[in-house]
C-alpha cells in the first residue's frame, strides 16, 4: 500500500469575488492542472463576473465563463490550507492552523490606467504570485 499525499488546496478570496479573486483561481487551475484544489470566493459577492477579468484570461487560454460570485462559508475556509486574500477590501479570519495571506496586488487605475490595460496588469501581477505559491504548494 502507498502512502497518498493529500492534494493542497487553496482560496482565494477578494471583496466581490468577480475579479482578482477569479483570475487567481482560473490561473490556478490551469497551472496546477488538477495538483491543487482551487476555491475561489467573496466576503460580498457580487452578481456577476468581470467581463474585463474574464475577457484578459481568455487571452491566455483559460475559460472562466461558467464561474460566478460566491461567498466566503466556514466549509470552503475549512476545506483550504492557504487562504489569499487579494487586494485591501476583504477581510477574512483563516480558521487556527491555516496560513493565511494577503497579497496587496497591483492597482494600475491609481496611476490612471483603466480598461483592458488595467486588468491585463492586475492580471500579470496575480499570474506571478500564483507562480509562485504553486511551487511552494507542490515543490515544483
Amino acid at each position: 500500500m502507498t502512502p497518498t499525499t493529500k492534494t493542497p488546496s487553496v482560496l482565494f478570496v477578494c471583496s466581490k469575488n468577480g475579479g482578482k479573486s477569479q483570475l487567481a483561481a482560473g490561473l490556478m487551475n490551469q497551472l496546477a492542472d488538477g495538483a491543487v484544489t482551487v476555491h475561489s470566493a467573496g466576503t460580498k459577492p457580487g452578481k456577476s463576473l468581470n467581463p474585463q477579468a474574464v475577457d484578459s484570461l481568455a487571452e491566455l487560454g483559460i475559460d472562466i465563463t461558467g464561474e460566478h460570485p460566491k461567498p466566503v462559508t466556514g466549509e470552503v475556509l475549512d476545506a483550504a490550507d492557504v487562504v489569499i486574500v487579494l487586494g485591501n477590501e476583504a477581510k477574512v479570519e483563516a480558521p487556527e492552523g491555516k496560513r493565511l495571506e494577503v497579497w496587496d496586488t497591483d492597482e494600475p487605475s491609481e496611476r490612471g490606467i483603466e480598461g483592458m490595460e488595467r486588468m491585463r496588469l492586475v492580471r500579470d501581477d496575480i499570474k506571478g504570485r500564483v507562480q509562485k505559491l504553486y511551487a511552494e504548494l507542490t515543490g515544483s
